[in-house]
């Protein structure tokens, strides 16, 4: 299903009624393609979609904080029917998505999807963004870095004598691909690790729905500091999950670890996303292989804990022919795979939910 919608900044008085017959018009087209389809959120709460196979996951970006762009994301992904909208641990940025979601729910009466935020419990790659100083920059700079960037986050121009511009924080979330073509080495990444003050308050809101906890798989003091930083805020989701890599034969173990800390406090539904490449967002054949190993793996252990598994890290367009070959591409059972769209950095994300 493809929506168009045309986005106007000022308009002269004299315009203002035409455009507004005309966006009824364009209004009144989406409400007929969106019955016609027959949007599941229509009928089908996220929590059913989850179960049944049929889950759907918008990821905007643990760093992008373009509240405009999350927006206008929201609005079009509630429309196309998304169980969760997955975005950064930021007030105005939730408020953002929530928005969207409230705007096309004015179009067409649907379910509301969840909200999720990602946080992190130590330096992450999804929790960084790229810094550098355009007075630094020669003036015949060919500026790679600007033509590479994914997400439009560097913007340079020239001035008499100098450069001006630079990184546009709240569009950088963190890709990477600036560093290593900057032909003078001059881009730097700058990491964080999210309030978990702020975070606890976020969570109590009625608008949010589920978290996402980045951790490296390799320290669980770490995620238990975060975990009991949470506090009683965890008891407001209905989703909690747990993104880490793949760290070898002691995944299972930290898994079970993490799990154990969870436990006591753990009111809804589970998830671990298997990163297998983090941050990759290649398209090659080979970028994926990390992720589909480590489903592979996890799906066959027997001692793993309780919970749904998403596959990310990697995720392309070879992924779905990938998991077919090892019998994980199944679309009517429990153990389904669901594809979730992740902007901006446009890659995929796989979802194999296990209720073990």
């Amino acid at each position: 299903m493809a929506l168009s919608f045309s986005c106007y900044a000022s308009l002269k008085p004299q315009h203002q009624a035409l455009l507004s017959h005309s966006n009824n018009n364009c209004l009144q087209k989406v409400k007929n393609l969106i019955t016609t389809i027959g949007v599941p959120s229509i009928t089908t709460s996220p929590q059913q979609s989850l179960q049944s196979g049929n889950w759907v996951k918008l990821i905007c970006g643990a760093s992008f904080e373009d509240v405009v762009d999350i927006r206008n994301l929201s609005l079009v992904y509630t429309l196309a029917g998304v169980d969760c909208i997955d975005c950064a641990a930021d007030a105005s940025v939730v408020s953002a998505v929530n928005e969207g979601i409230e705007a096309a729910r004015e179009i067409v009466p649907l379910r509301r999807p969840w909200v999720m935020i990602s946080v992190n419990d130590d330096e992450d790659l999804h929790f960084r963004k790229a810094e550098f100083d355009p007075d630094d920059c020669p003036l015949d700079c060919s500026r790679p870095c600007e033509i590479v960037c994914p997400a439009n986050a560097i913007s340079l121009e020239v001035t008499p004598g100098v450069l001006k511009g630079g990184v546009i924080t709240e569009r950088c979330y963190g890709c990477g691909r600036c560093f290593p073509v900057c032909p003078y080495d001059r881009i730097s990444a700058i990491t964080y690790v999210r309030d978990t003050t702020a975070t606890a308050e976020l969570l109590k809101r009625d608008d949010v729905d589920a978290v996402e906890i980045h951790t490296n798989g390799r320290q669980t003091a770490l995620f238990e500091k975060l975990w009991n930083a949470l506090e009683d805020s965890v008891g407001y989701l209905r989703l909690i999950a747990v993104s880490l890599p793949d760290v070898g034969d002691s995944t299972i173990s930290s898994m079970n670890t993490m799990y154990s800390i969870m436990e006591p406090d753990l009111q809804c539904f589970n998830l671990w996303q298997l990163d297998g490449r983090p941050m990759s967002g290649d398209i090659g054949r080979g970028a994926t292989r990390e992720a589909i190993a480590f489903a592979v793996r996890l799906a066959a252990a027997k001692d793993k804990p309780q919970g749904f598994l998403q596959l990310a890290g990697g995720t392309n367009a070879h992924t779905i022919n990938g998991l077919k070959k090892e019998g994980l591409f199944q679309t009517t059972s429990i153990t389904s795979i669901y594809i979730a769209y992740s902007l901006p950095c446009l890659s995929f994300h796989i979802l194999l939910p296990f209720v073990l």
